[in-house]
């Protein structure tokens, strides 16, 4: 299980006193304003950064970190993820899980048939959409809702799933 979840990435700097834009990854780009500290994963290292000050454009996240004062000393840092800890993130609700979570996940219908891995999770707004791989590398789409997800298992990476009729056709 991860222990770090990635809540956003920065695409941009803004303006030249140090600031960044951050597209979130997260559901609500609100959580930003509760967030104290986050870490930039530059690849080779984790380094924690202190959030100082948080505004909302558009889609994004403008953030400002104690220490980085000018756009010269950010700007190298633009594409990386942002991350917080597991104890950091926002509590779930009940039947919620993290994505992160999800990916890998073997998927098993209530048949006893082996469907395949979950390899992506789409978000179309009504409800999201699990991406599951075949052994034979077809892609079927399964709808994440009560009727068709029976079962998560975090800690066994499984999921028991209701193929609803029509969903294999094709």
């Amino acid at each position: 299980m991860e222990q770090f979840l990635r809540v956003g990435v920065i695409s941009s700097t803004h303006g030249i006193r140090g600031e960044v834009k951050v597209f979130p990854t997260t559901d609500d780009p609100r959580r930003f304003e509760a967030l104290k500290k986050v870490l930039l994963d530059t690849g080779k290292e984790q380094k924690e950064l202190e959030i100082t000050g948080v505004k909302f454009f558009k889609n994004q996240v403008i953030l400002k970190f104690k220490g980085y004062d000018n756009i010269n000393d950010i700007e190298k840092y633009k594409g990386m993820d942002l991350l917080v800890s597991r104890k950091d993130a926002v509590p779930l609700e009940e039947n919620e899980n993290f994505i992160v979570d999800l990916i890998d996940m073997t998927v098993v219908t209530d048949l006893g048939e082996m469907l395949g891995t979950l390899v992506d999770v789409l978000k179309t707004g009504a409800n999201d959409v699990y991406v599951v791989e075949t052994p034979q590398k077809k892609e079927i789409l399964l709808p994440a809702i009560q009727d068709c997800i029976l079962d998560v298992n975090v800690e066994e990476k499984k999921m028991l799933v209701h193929v609803l009729e029509g969903l294999l056709d094709g």
